[in-house]
């Protein structure tokens, strides 16, 4: 039986405690593994026609390529923004132990 490849997400939340609330849920569900929530960064961005500027938070989800689609799904959900960004990318070259953590999943 393979493993399933590891997968990293990615989104940015307007602030530390919906990133944290959010993170919680996904970990706690079993959709991620971790969430590492990296501090307060600046954000210039292109939205309904004109350039903005902000603080945000962002965050790394850890999850695996079984679960990507669900995760993302929830995250969605979750998110205060109406149409977050949220980007996944598998990650094949991964240690067999961070593998084997992220693979356990089962969401």
């Amino acid at each position: 039986m393979s493993v399933p490849v590891p997968v990293l997400i990615w989104c940015p939340f307007p602030d530390t405690d919906s990133a944290k609330a959010a993170a919680r849920v996904l970990v706690e569900g079993g959709l991620a593994a971790c969430a590492n929530i990296l501090p307060a960064m600046e954000s210039v961005y292109a939205c309904q026609g004109a350039v903005h500027e902000g603080a945000e938070v962002g965050v790394l989800f850890k999850t695996n390529a079984d679960l990507r689609e669900s995760c993302i799904e929830r995250l969605r959900g979750l998110h205060p923004y109406e149409e977050p960004a949220i980007l996944g990318w598998e990650c094949p070259l991964s240690l067999p132990a961070t593998m084997a953590w992220l693979g356990a999943l089962k969401g």
